[in-house]
């Protein structure tokens, strides 16, 4: 039997698998505590109460046999299958690897082949995966792939194409400490915080809706800016009593898995902000139900009990959504590379551009190309596993 060498070590690695239960981790380990051996990596995971448990060892090759013995004596006992596999390998090849890259996949219906067309696309830049771990299972399912020997940009220029061409949404991240730092999340309020446009609801108040929604489709197809488009669509509501404010945010509606989403991001010590196009009249109460500090929004001109028609202020338009979003970094010394932002216009391009991490919510084609990543399905929350965050880990206060 071969003996190792200081430069070489003798490895056994045992999988367990079977129906789950309570004890048989502890009973494993309990075998393998009467011998002379040292962990060195241990994985577990249960789906469908079939649990999986992987364990490499380093032992003595004069104990591989009783090891075996009383290995085979354990799953007996237990009702599980152990397989094992021992080897003499170079100790560098058991060290840590380095430069890892995260790669999250959503998608409502995951197809056996989304995945297969990803991995081929891995292995065509010579890398290799590492690590997979479900995130979550339901509504949408979220896989995570940590991969080695291939660069972030790489990996994101190969891949996202396939994920596009899947239908699967994808975020490609750098590995690292970093990727738990603490994290700047800025949210687009219309159609992303709130599944509705403030200002066509006020529009509907004043009677308005179509004449506010036809200066929107001008401004979609680049015939008005967006600070042009704002001053018209406000000087539609003039005279409109303050009084439809109250009565338009009762009917503001959260996008699903909102306040999920922030929930859990203060819980993890997170900061999150908003920037928005609308306005703060409107969206004050609900930053303060949300407990967001950091905001910065359109106000509406008020005399007299009713709407002046005017934008009072500088418009918060993609240049300001920017620049609130590195200003609101700065006051909290977090870092451009740990921002997100979240949008769904081309008001939000700019702070996409310039986030460490830019998301299309449900967005307009263009909106999409520019982003690093894009969620095609209705849960804000979704965003949590894009960072890496998986379901055990959410605090769910509710929609």
């Amino acid at each position: 039997m071969s003996t190792s060498t200081d430069s070489e070590l003798y490895t056994g690695l045992i999988l367990l698998s079977g129906a789950d239960k309570p004890g048989i981790t502890a009973s494993l380990f309990e075998v393998l505590s009467a011998f002379a051996i040292t962990i060195v990596d241990i994985e577990q995971v249960v789906i469908k109460d079939r649990l999986i448990l992987t364990v490499l060892i380093s032992l003595h090759p004069s104990h591989e046999k009783a090891i075996c013995d009383d290995l085979e004596s354990c799953a007996k006992s237990l009702g599980v299958d152990i397989a094992t596999l021992f080897s003499l390998e170079h100790k560098s090849s058991t060290s840590s690897i380095s430069n890892l890259v995260h790669v999250v996949i959503l998608s409502n219906k995951m197809h056996p082949r989304a995945i297969s067309k990803l991995a081929a696309g891995i292995v065509q830049q010579g890398a290799n995966i590492e690590r997979i771990t479900r995130l979550a299972s339901t509504p949408i399912t979220a896989i995570e792939f940590v991969i080695s020997g291939a660069s972030q940009e790489v990996l994101s220029h190969t891949l996202s194409p396939i994920a596009a061409l899947n239908n699967v949404d994808i975020a490609v991240q750098p590995g690292g400490p970093q990727r738990h730092a603490r994290k700047l999340v800025v949210l687009d309020v219309d159609s992303t915080l709130i599944q509705q446009e403030v200002i066509e609801l006020l529009a509907a108040k004043a009677g308005v809706d179509d004449e506010v929604i036809a200066i929107t489709d001008r401004a979609m197809r680049g015939e008005l800016d967006f600070e042009k488009s704002l001053r018209a669509r406000a000087a539609l509501l003039k005279g409109l009593s303050v009084s439809a404010i109250a009565e338009v945010q009762k009917e503001i509606v959260l996008t699903s898995g909102a306040r999920t989403l922030i929930a859990t991001l203060h819980t993890l010590g997170h900061s999150v902000a908003v920037v928005s196009g609308g306005f703060i009249e409107v969206i004050a109460p609900l930053l303060e139900e949300l407990n967001i500090k950091y905001y910065k929004a359109n106000s509406l001109g008020i005399e007299n009990g009713v709407l002046t028609g005017e934008v009072v202020g500088p418009v918060i338009d993609r240049a300001a959504k920017a620049a609130a979003l590195r200003e609101f970094a700065a006051m909290q010394s977090i870092s451009m590379e740990q921002t997100i932002a979240i949008g769904d216009g081309a008001n939000d391009l700019d702070m996409i551009a310039a986030a460490g991490l830019g998301i299309a919510f449900n967005a307009k084609p263009a909106v999409k190309a520019a982003a690093d990543s894009s969620l095609s399905q209705p849960y804000l929350d979704s965003v949590l596993y894009l960072l890496g965050i998986s379901v055990e880990e959410i605090d769910s206060p509710g929609n």
